[in-house]
Formats: C-alpha cells, sequence, structure tokens
C-alpha cells in the first residue's frame, strides 16, 4: 500500500526542524564561548560546545564572518520578537519603551549587533530587520506623546543608542545588574519631561547610523 502523503510531508518537517533546532544549538554555543572566551574563541571550541564536529561546524558556517553574520541576524530576530509582542498590548507609550529596554537588559548576551562591536551588515535583510526595529520605536514614541506619557523630545535613535549602552555591562563595575536597572528608571523619567534644555543637535537620526555602517562595510 502506497504511503499517505502526510507521512512523507512529516518527515520533511522533521527534517527541518531537526535543521533548525542544529542551527540555534550551534548559535547559542557560539554566544556562550565567546562570553566566556571572547569574540576569537576558537571555532572548534564553540563546535565542541555545540556537541558537533567542527566539519558540521564547517558545513553551517563556512568561516567566523559567516558565524557573526548568523549570530546578527538572529539578535535582529529576537528584537522584531519582543517588539511585535509589546505592540500588541494595551499599554503606554513609556511603559511599551520601558518593557522593550527592560528585556533588552534580560537578554543583552544574545544581541550580537554593530553597536555591540559586531560587523555591521548592509544586507537587504539586515537594513529592513534595523527598519522594522525603528519603527516599532518611533510606534511606541508617538503613542507616548499621544497619550502624554512621553514629552522628551527623544527619538529612535536615541533608544537605540542608549539600549546599546545599557546591554554592555561596565568592566569591573559594582553590581552591574543594579546599576542598569537604574540607568534605565533614570531614563524613563527623563522621557516624561519636556527638555532636556541644551541637547546637542541636530539630532541623530536612522539613515546617519545606515551610513555608519555602509562607510564601514565599504572599508572607509
Amino acid at each position: 500500500m502506497a504511503r499517505e502523503p502526510a507521512e512523507g510531508g512529516g518527515r520533511r518537517r522533521r527534517t527541518r526542524w531537526d535543521a533548525e533546532a542544529n542551527r540555534e544549538r550551534l548559535l547559542a554555543a557560539a554566544v556562550t564561548v565567546m562570553l566566556r572566551e571572547g569574540r576569537h574563541a576558537p571555532l572548534r571550541t564553540i563546535a565542541e560546545e555545540a556537541g558537533v564536529g567542527i566539519a558540521t561546524f564547517y558545513r553551517k558556517y563556512a568561516d567566523r564572518d559567516a558565524l557573526m553574520q548568523a549570530l546578527e541576524h538572529r539578535a535582529y530576530d529576537l528584537l522584531v520578537g519582543i517588539l511585535e509582542e509589546i505592540a500588541a498590548r494595551r499599554c503606554s507609550g513609556r511603559e511599551a519603551i520601558g518593557e522593550y529596554l527592560a528585556r533588552c537588559l534580560a537578554v543583552a548576551d544574545q544581541l550580537v549587533l554593530p553597536l555591540h562591536g559586531a560587523p555591521p551588515l548592509v544586507t537587504d535583510e539586515a537594513v529592513h530587520a534595523r527598519r522594522t526595529i525603528y519603527g516599532h520605536l518611533d510606534a511606541f514614541l508617538d503613542r507616548g506623546r499621544a497619550d502624554g506619557s512621553v514629552r522628551a523630545t527623544a527619538n529612535a535613535t536615541d533608544l537605540i543608542v542608549f539600549t546599546s549602552l545599557l546591554t554592555q555591562p561596565l568592566a569591573h563595575g559594582p553590581d552591574w545588574p543594579r546599576a542598569a536597572e537604574r540607568q534605565l528608571a533614570l531614563f524613563l523619567n527623563a522621557l516624561t519631561v519636556e527638555g532636556p534644555t541644551g541637547l546637542p543637535g541636530p539630532a541623530i537620526e536612522r539613515t546617519d547610523i545606515e551610513t555608519a555602517f555602509a562607510r564601514h562595510a565599504a572599508g572607509d
């Protein structure tokens, strides 16, 4: 008797699930090892951490650059997922921004991104991901100005820059989690007041960030 098509489809889906699980295990291992040994940790060590041979690693990622690019895309996907969840909630703009910052702080070790020192990607996919992140943050700011919870002249780039600073612990600093939470609270409080006065300008925009990334990618 011929097999039901669903069985074959099930095997194909299982293969895709297994491949995705293996990919995530490798990337998670890369984050763990790089946190422990630095960004230039041996790729063989990453493979061992993931429980695979180095040949399997190279079949997935041809070199360190390919691995870093995959980690960057993984970080973008993580941030977009967080933003989409927050966007679906009924909360004030300030609360949405606070939730975003707090969740970024909670997954700080997973954020392999250009403003954290990773090589900036200027592929269509990476640019689209960054545009999506900016779009959500702009929407949170607009929501806050509409509901009165945000009065400062901050823009989405200000939020992104602050996030990049917040999610990189100070070397040898005391009790970083508590210090980071205080900085987060101070930033949120600043969003509720007009000003600050004497704010240096002009504002840094998304296009300024993308231009800087493009120059770096071009070797300028």
